[in-house]
């Protein structure tokens, strides 16, 4: 069993603002995707170029077209997940069809009126984060219940008012409200607040705790790019991107009662959590690529944070009870939806986002002919990129913001400093050429975004791949197995020590880029 002491989240104001702080990693922390070329060498396209993906990595690589191209790659997922939640193991899977690396067009040709001078334009779209996916655990919990967090919320309501004021006021919707309606949360003699499980707990016994996560969708980039060739020895880009946010998430959550007494209060409960977040912004990339010798590149970029200036989170949840024969006067099973105490209607809140800014530095080295095996070339290229996970923030969209929403924010954006930090990223890769055919191999490695030690959070890339180009034709093809491992918080309580589980996720990608030259 592992548990964590959460940093203190101001909880007051509406709770649908967002849901929880390691919830911007959805927007940062994701390996660099692009067409099945630069995916077979680990992602590692910052002092390349030649390959459409430049328009989204370092669009000072457009700089090395001197014709036009068009590319599309589709691609497969295999999908597994390994989690340890409170000494439990469970494994689920989901295989999905929907990973998309980049569709465009690249044109570059020289510049008439600049001697050695060329440049280059492309227009592409690409899906930057994949969110298909199922994660479930289980396991038994004497320390702790999800119902904790609606005392909490309920408490801070009732030190302003009283139960009818949290039943008529649509900030509690999610939490206290349900659970005060459906008797999961009850008051007691000397001003005690408390969930039924809590006695449970009390008494020595255990929960039983499920959670399912399903959630789909994904981030997607339609981006500009542009770049100047000079004298083949310095390349300048940039681009302009699009990002555009299409989320959802189904969570529920049953926590039991695990013994044979059917007259003790509590049965079960279901929490049903029903999420989604769509949004779209601006961003900029730019780079440069200087070659010293023919042998040597070195490249430079910069990302700017993606300006997210209109998202929409929506959110409505089913709670349903079994409080056996709590409430004799009552039916043993109740339930209620959030909508009950949002006038019928799915709760709905507006705000900007700013994802983290990103650096990078890159070298390659290119191989030139070796013995005449058929003019045999390749290079061996690397990228160390750093994110700044820490730098994520949001801000009300609503010109008049809501009582307590600022504070919200304020509160929720330094919980996000508290928690995260700075990472680098290690992606390194080769490619040797034997007349038509490529060989390619690659490896990346993206490091822990979570300040504190015990949370442990990482990706590992491993991928190879094959590629054929003739009579301006070509097409590749990649597999990438990467091992993504991450945490996942339950439930958060102010006063006790959080649970979580620890993630493994094994994916397989297959991915094919298929394109011809003009």
């Amino acid at each position: 069993m592992k548990k964590y002491l959460f940093f203190a989240l101001l909880l007051t104001g509406h709770n649908l603002y967002a849901q929880v702080p390691e919830d911007v990693l959805r927007y940062s922390f994701f390996p660099q995707n692009g067409t099945a070329r630069s995916m077979a060498i680990g992602g590692a396209m910052g002092s390349l170029g030649g390959d459409i993906t430049a328009t989204f990595v370092n669009p000072a690589g457009l700089g090395n077209y001197k014709t036009g191209e068009f590319v599309f790659t589709p691609g497969f997922n295999f999908n597994n997940n390994n989690v340890n939640f409170r000494d439990s193991k469970l494994k689920s899977s989901k295989n999905n069809f929907t990973l998309l690396g980049p569709i465009g067009i690249v044109y570059g040709a020289n510049n008439r009126y600049k001697p050695n001078t060329s440049q280059s334009i492309s227009l592409a779209v690409t899906q930057t984060a994949d969110y298909n996916n199922t994660i479930q655990y289980s396991g038994y919990n004497n320390y702790s219940s999800f119902s904790e967090q609606f005392v909490e919320q309920a408490i801070k309501g009732l030190s302003k008012g009283s139960i009818d004021d949290i039943l008529n006021d649509p900030q509690y919707a999610y939490s206290a409200a349900p659970a005060l309606y459906t008797y999961l949360v009850d008051t007691f003699s000397g001003n005690r607040v408390k969930a039924l499980p809590e006695f449970l707990l009390a008494n020595g016994k255990a929960l039983f705790q499920k959670n399912t996560l399903q959630t789909s969708g994904g981030m997607y980039e339609v981006a500009l790019g542009y770049a100047v060739n000079k004298n083949d020895k310095l390349l300048i880009g940039g681009s302009i991107g699009i990002p555009i946010i299409n989320y959802h998430s189904t969570t529920t959550f049953r926590e039991s009662d695990t013994s044979s007494d059917t007259n003790n209060n509590f049965g079960y409960f279901n929490y049903t959590d029903n999420f989604s977040t769509k949004g779209v912004g601006l961003n900029l990339k730019m780079g440069v690529i200087f070659k010293p010798s023919e042998f040597l590149r070195l490249g430079f970029a910069i990302h700017t944070p993606s300006y997210m200036f209109t998202v929409k989170d929506r959110r409505n949840i089913d709670l349903e009870v079994d409080r056996e024969n709590y409430k004799p006067n009552l039916p043993p099973v109740a339930s209620v939806s959030s909508e009950k105490f949002t006038n019928g209607v799915p709760g709905e809140s507006n705000y900007t986002l700013l994802t983290p800014w990103k650096a990078m530095v890159s070298a390659s080295y290119v191989l030139r002919q070796i013995e005449n095996v058929k003019e045999q070339k390749g290079f061996i290229t690397a990228d160390i990129e750093y994110v700044r996970h820490s730098a994520s923030s949001f801000y009300s969209a609503n010109q008049t913001p809501a009582v307590g929403e600022q504070e919200y924010y304020t509160s929720l954006n330094q919980v996000i400093k508290n928690q995260y930090k700075g990472a680098f990223n290690f992606r390194v890769g080769g490619e040797l050429k034997f007349n038509v055919v490529m060989a390619r191999l690659g490896f990346a490695y993206y490091t822990n975004p979570y300040k504190d030690a015990i949370l442990k959070a990482n990706k590992m890339l491993v991928s190879g791949g094959l590629g054929y180009r003739n009579k301006g034709f070509f097409i590749d093809l990649t597999y990438i197995y990467s091992v993504n491992k991450d945490v996942n918080f339950p439930y958060r309580l102010q006063d006790k020590n959080n649970t979580f589980a620890n993630i493994k996720n094994l994916r397989g990608n297959i991915v094919a880029s298929v394109g011809f030259k003009f």
